[in-house]
């Protein structure tokens, strides 16, 4: 199902922000109702015949979460980009998050 895991457990306010053309950073918030062990992976696809990446440098925060990531070298196409976060925990199943925006339009 598209909505499996704990209710409340996806990330919130995700949003991107480009930096000089070629940076982008994207932050969220950990979901209100996410297991203080929760951890989450950001994966992002600039178009359909590109393959999907993960974050390789990601912002942590002071629990040592993932809150956000750094991507360099980025290239702005007229194609609406695809985001997922997904988490893990040990106590529950966790929702993802997913969204298409425009890059050109950030």
């Amino acid at each position: 199902p598209v909505f499996a895991g704990m209710k409340g457990s996806a990330i919130e306010n995700f949003s991107c922000v480009i930096y000089n053309i070629f940076l982008m950073n994207c932050t969220w918030q950990a979901g209100r109702d996410a297991p203080a062990d929760t951890q989450y992976f950001l994966y992002w696809q600039k178009s359909r015949d590109e393959e999907e990446m993960e974050c390789e440098l990601y912002i942590k925060d002071e629990n040592c979460r993932n809150v956000g990531c750094i991507f360099q070298n980025v290239s702005i196409g007229i194609e609406k980009a695809y985001f997922l976060v997904n988490g893990s925990s040990k106590d529950s199943l966790i929702q993802f998050y997913d969204e298409y925006i425009d890059l050109y339009k950030i």
